[in-house]
């Protein structure tokens, strides 16, 4: 049987569904102007503290006419944390159109994981290619190779990764954005299983100095759901990400974080409750060793509250770190930061094979495409929970990847009937 092969390859600059923010200058109290931010950037390559979002779609053009596509996009926070500098559309094109784009014209598409792990790891003058690259060309090469067996692209991981899940709906975790009020109300409507994110990135005026508006918010977060919710069926998982700001307001003092973190589980009850990011001390060693600690002291305690690792767990060797070392009890694969997505599939494989929560998760600053591609992956690898994106506005994201998945769902099932 003739394996199909790539002719062409052709690339178009893009927007994202949300904006590139500089997390230092934010964390060092830059005000907000409308929706923009007032203040001195502190990150290299950003020439105000919110700038556009900008992806590259990537298009594989195949000897049957068919066009499959990826889209190179960067986290709303890049060049902080420990990633890749801030990514510019027409900075990179000319690097897919002179350095990637000849090595992919003629390649046969008989196995994604080896191709994806040829271009992940590839380098120009001795340098890898940065993340958003390497996430959009792995991207197209899944859809390629699903294009060419005439099957979707959940089914290429399931099967060549041997990932033994049933392809089937997973929950969904909306992110509210600062509009954290009016964005629950949506969420709890459409009955989204996780929620709110939240946003809390900022002490004086999201956490407390204390952490008293963060409890306020959690407490009100759990009569709303109840005052709106159809019925007792829904109960929500409250997942809030705080940015390291409990960290900041209690020094991270793990001994107070904890009590902190024990107060917020009995606001939110009967609700389970996550958080993100509790502390960031800017050292990945360092990072792992705090949340190891606090999830430990949160375990010996019986308090009913999760610790998400996000922050300096980057790459897939950051993840199999912090798994080895039960830092968190749910790490967020965070999509873009690991560059191709044969990463993405071996981190949530990883983490639920070391009996923890696997959260695919990425960035409100994607891409429809590349939201619909990683709720694929999330899906044939039994993920813990996906992330609603892009964007921040509740309906768009938790649209595109519900749909996503309902798609899926209903194509494998025909398959497996016919």
């Amino acid at each position: 049987m003739k394996v199909m092969k790539i002719i062409d390859v052709v690339c178009a600059p893009g927007r994202t569904g949300f904006y590139f923010d500089d997390q230092r200058a934010i964390k060092k109290g830059a005000s907000l102007d409308g929706f923009a931010y007032e203040g001195e950037t502190m990150t290299q390559g950003f020439n105000a503290i919110r700038v556009a979002g900008e992806a590259i779609s990537v298009m594989l053009i195949l000897e049957d006419g068919q066009v499959a596509h990826g889209d190179c996009a960067a986290v709303q926070y890049s060049g902080a944390g420990g990633r890749d500098p801030l990514f510019i559309a027409a900075d990179f094109i000319p690097v897919i159109e002179k350095e990637i784009a000849p090595k992919l014209i003629g390649t046969e598409l008989n196995s994604f994981k080896a191709l994806a792990e040829t271009y992940d790891k590839m380098e120009i003058n001795g340098k890898r290619l940065h993340t958003a690259i390497r996430y959009g060309i792995t991207q197209a090469l899944l859809d390629a190779v699903a294009k060419a067996q005439r099957i979707t692209m959940a089914e290429v991981v399931k099967k060549e990764y041997n990932t033994g899940v049933e392809i089937k709906r997973i929950p969904i975790f909306a992110q509210s954005g600062d509009d954290r009020y009016n964005n629950v109300d949506k969420m709890i409507i459409k009955g989204i299983d996780v929620i709110p994110h939240a946003l809390i990135n900022h002490v004086e005026t999201k956490l407390g100095l204390r952490g008293e508006l963060l409890l306020e918010y959690v407490a009100w977060l759990r009569d709303r759901v109840i005052k709106l919710r159809a019925d007792e069926s829904y109960n929500p998982v409250f997942h809030i990400d705080v940015y390291g700001t409990i960290g900041i307001a209690f020094e991270n003092d793990l001994a107070k974080m904890t009590d902190y973190l024990e107060t917020l589980a009995k606001a939110a009850a009967p609700f389970q409750l996550r958080i993100e990011g509790p502390m960031d001390v800017e050292e990945r060693e360092k990072q792992m060793l705090a949340l190891k600690d606090l999830s430990a002291r949160v375990d010996a305690r019986g308090i009913p509250v999760e610790i998400v690792a996000d922050e300096w767990c980057n790459t897939l060797d950051d993840v199999k770190y912090f798994a080895d070392n039960k830092a968190g009890h749910m790490l967020q694969v965070k999509t873009p930061d690991l560059g191709g997505v044969n990463n993405v599939i071996e981190a949530l494989l990883y983490c639920r094979e070391k009996g923890l929560g696997a959260y695919s998760g990425g960035t409100c600053n994607e891409t429809a495409r590349s939201a619909e591609i990683t709720t694929q992956i999330a899906m044939a690898c039994g993920a813990s929970q996906a992330l609603a994106k892009p964007g921040m506005g509740v309906d768009e994201g938790f649209m595109i990847v519900n749909n996503e998945m309902n798609r899926v769902v209903a194509l494998v099932s025909r398959r497996a009937h016919a």
